[in-house]
């Protein structure tokens, strides 16, 4: 946290921000809500949900403030929590625009955005971030196992402050994999249940009594 910060939520909520929230109402709220504090370390509960998440949003900004949002996904359990602040993914070889990279070169400042849409949930991480493309020990550490990409380098993310937004607008969306697995067990208990039914419709009656 710079100097300039008095509380973790600032990285977000500047002068201007405060500004606005104060013209709307809003600012009281916040500020009873910042003293009770954005977490600046990985918790139980933020391990849990980046272990099982399986896509994220990273912005940035070039020297000058232009924004650019990327897109990065893998299979769950790519993104790995290194220490108490710091998470980590491999980086896989894509469209080779490195706009990103280049904006991290000359602006360290970066956000990750992650939404979980099966649960309604999400979670925004602030921090500073930096491309470690010489250090093929760690990217292959950090690679999934099994998954058919090229890594070609890794981002390190460093977090100054996080906070969970409510579910409010968020649609609900389910993976097409995790749908196709409760469809085939679905299919499995309705062909188990067939079987049970006719082999009792196999079963001898027994005779009427007189």
């Amino acid at each position: 946290m710079s100097d300039t910060q008095t509380y973790p939520s600032d990285v977000a909520f500047t002068p201007a921000v405060k500004t606005i929230q104060a013209r709307k109402g809003s600012r009281e709220a916040y500020a009873q809500a910042e003293r009770r504090g954005w977490r600046t370390e990985i918790d139980e509960n933020l391990s849990a949900f980046l272990a099982n998440a399986n896509s994220l949003y990273f912005a940035t900004a070039s020297a000058d403030g232009q924004p650019y949002i990327q897109h990065r996904g893998g299979p769950k359990g790519f993104i790995h929590v290194l220490d108490a602040s710091t998470i980590a993914f491999a980086d896989f070889s894509g469209n080779r625009q490195y706009i990103t990279q280049g904006n991290l070169t000359e602006n360290p400042k970066a956000y990750i955005f992650v939404m979980d849409y099966a649960h309604r949930r999400r979670v925004k991480l602030w921090g500073e971030a930096r491309v470690v493309d010489d250090d093929p020990a760690l990217t292959q550490s950090l690679m999934p196992r099994g998954y058919r990409a090229r890594p070609e380098q890794v981002i390190l993310f460093k977090i100054s402050a996080w906070d969970t937004n409510c579910p409010q607008h968020i649609p609900q969306k389910f993976d097409a994999a995790d749908v196709a697995a409760a469809l085939a067990a679905r299919n499995a208990r309705i062909a188990e249940l067939e079987a049970e039914l006719a082999a009792l419709k196999a079963e001898p009656q027994p005779a009427p009594s007189s």
